[in-house]
């Protein structure tokens, strides 16, 4: 794909004009389907941001021009059947939307439809819409399995699904089971470097996850979630992370459950940020208030439920907070792409992940091999890192801000599991560990003070390293019950204070060269 000029991204007019890779993916989806049964199921893959709305609208337009049957258009939100329908009609598709509400006496006057997958359901199986008469189905977001209940009424259609990442929302029901063929559009690397979409700068700040748990559906339960995420300690390194990485800019904070939802706004408000919650209990009215609101204050942040993951298009948001942790590929795409739309001024926006997102699934956009996936995706479920394994490769990162407190150290940082294998090997016992880490975390104390009062000040600043090691401590002897690492945690600090209390002269003057000043 050659680099698109300036010139092309402010000429094109939805439903009128087409970049070229979108006319190239139009093509083989038609090639595909002059070339295949009239019961084919293609799946088209292209990135969130990428138009593939845009893509389809056209098709249907194609479509009806040059045959004599009739189109359906499926989604699975009724935002994004109405967008859906907004989309045909710029381009030319006079189309009705069958809802709950929708009165199907004039249905032989159309010839395309666009419908909500549950609503198209109970039609279909009480008999209310005539389907006999159409060729073409386009399922958006075609991951979800809710679509795959309908494909019995249409056994002699073409059926196109599309989607951005082609793995179903569910391990026992494979895309591949349900689809003959992919076509990869263009990849994220591709739309950056000719600039459909904006980069992502990503931050990943480590958090335990062992204590989540998962739910039938695959993905952690919004209990578990709620129990980890409204913790003061989680809401305080969230809040951190905000003002070290995204302070100023417009965001949004993806989050599992509504109660975390509501503990993210007040932790926020509280701060004096500008701050919205949004969550699938609004009214229209309300949601529509709030939206605007966040459109038009440039530092606004908004919280939410994964109500904006989809159907929800805001090119000025400059950063996007993961509050929260997934197993799912496609979610942790859909809520990264919420910022990756592009304007004049904006080439890169930020993600900040609280949920090791980044560590499982690597960085959005990474180069993944989409056909394999599609064809194998148990191979690439079972790929993937479980929360204790993702866990054992962490290493704990000073904030800027405290880092800065220990400035004089041109190291920090202590491994605990190399320094327990060490000892083990060397017959020693593994108590040796915490306090070869007690030592080291006395040095850096004293290495950056004046007296024993400084040092002793900088030793209540790392309680996050300090619970970081035990947690791993424990983790090495297998011995982590709630009682015995709060305990530990507790003598930790006691005997870092007491070596800081006894060793402060002896170690002041080894780094130095000469006695601290009375």
């Amino acid at each position: 794909m050659s680099v698109v000029s300036q010139i092309e991204l402010e000429e094109r007019k939805a439903g009128k004009d087409l970049y070229s890779y979108q006319k190239g993916a139009i093509d083989k989806i038609f090639k595909s389907f002059e070339e295949s049964p009239t019961d084919y199921h293609l799946l088209y893959q292209l990135p969130t941001g990428g138009g593939k709305t845009v893509i389809f609208s056209e098709i249907v337009r194609q479509y009806l021009k040059h045959h004599k049957k009739k189109v359906l258009v499926m989604t699975h939100r009724i935002e994004l059947c109405k967008q859906t329908s907004n989309m045909l009609t710029e381009f030319g598709v006079i189309n009705k939307v069958v809802d709950s509400k929708a009165d199907l006496s004039d249905q032989g006057d159309y010839s395309c439809f666009v419908a909500m997958v549950e609503t198209l359901n109970n039609r279909l199986n009480d008999d209310k819409l005539d389907i006999s008469d159409i060729g073409l189905v386009i399922i958006d977001e075609a991951h979800y399995n809710s679509f795959t209940k309908l494909f019995k009424f249409f056994s002699q259609s073409f059926i196109l699904g599309v989607t951005a990442t082609p793995l179903s929302s569910s391990i026992e029901l494979p895309m591949t089971d349900n689809y003959d063929e992919l076509i990869v559009g263009e990849s994220i690397e591709s739309l950056i470097e000719n600039g459909f979409l904006s980069r992502a700068e990503m931050f990943s700040y480590n958090v335990g996850l062992t204590s989540l748990v998962v739910g039938a559906n695959g993905d952690y339960t919004v209990k578990s979630s709620e129990d980890l995420y409204t913790d003061d300690n989680m809401l305080t390194k969230l809040l951190r992370a905000y003002e070290e990485r995204s302070k100023g800019k417009k965001t949004l904070i993806f989050n599992n459950g509504i109660n975390t939802s509501l503990h993210v706004y007040d932790t926020f408000r509280r701060a004096g940020y500008p701050i919205a919650h949004l969550d699938n209990t609004h009214s229209k009215k309300e949601r529509a208030y709030i939206l605007k609101w966040f459109k038009e204050t440039p530092d606004a942040i908004l919280t939410s439920v994964s109500i904006l993951t989809t159907g929800f298009d805001e090119p000025t948001v400059e950063s996007i907070i993961l509050n929260r942790a997934t197993k799912s590929l496609t979610l942790y795409y859909q809520m990264i792409g919420r910022g990756s739309r592009v304007l004049e001024n904006k080439k890169t926006f930020q993600v900040i992940d609280l949920g090791n997102n980044f560590h499982r699934f690597g960085p959005w956009g990474d180069n993944l091999d989409w056909q394999r996936i599609f064809r194998s995706p148990n191979y690439y479920l079972d790929a993937l890192l479980s929360d204790e394994e993702l866990e054992s490769n962490f290493r704990y990162e000073m904030p800027d801000e405290l880092r800065e407190e220990f400035a004089k150290s041109e190291e920090v940082y202590f491994d605990v599991q190399k320094t327990y294998v060490e000892s083990i090997r060397a017959g020693e016992s593994s108590k040796v560990v915490l306090e070869r880490s007690i030592a080291q975390h006395g040095y850096i104390c004293i290495e950056n003070s004046e007296d024993v009062y400084d040092a002793l000040a900088l030793a209540k600043m790392l309680g996050d390293d300090i619970d970081f090691r035990i947690g791993r401590y424990t983790k090495c002897i297998s011995k982590s019950t709630f009682n015995f690492v709060e305990w530990l945690k507790g003598e930790y600090r006691k005997k870092l204070n007491s070596y800081l209390r006894t060793n402060f002269d002896e170690v002041f003057e080894s780094i130095h060269g000469y006695p601290p000043e009375d």
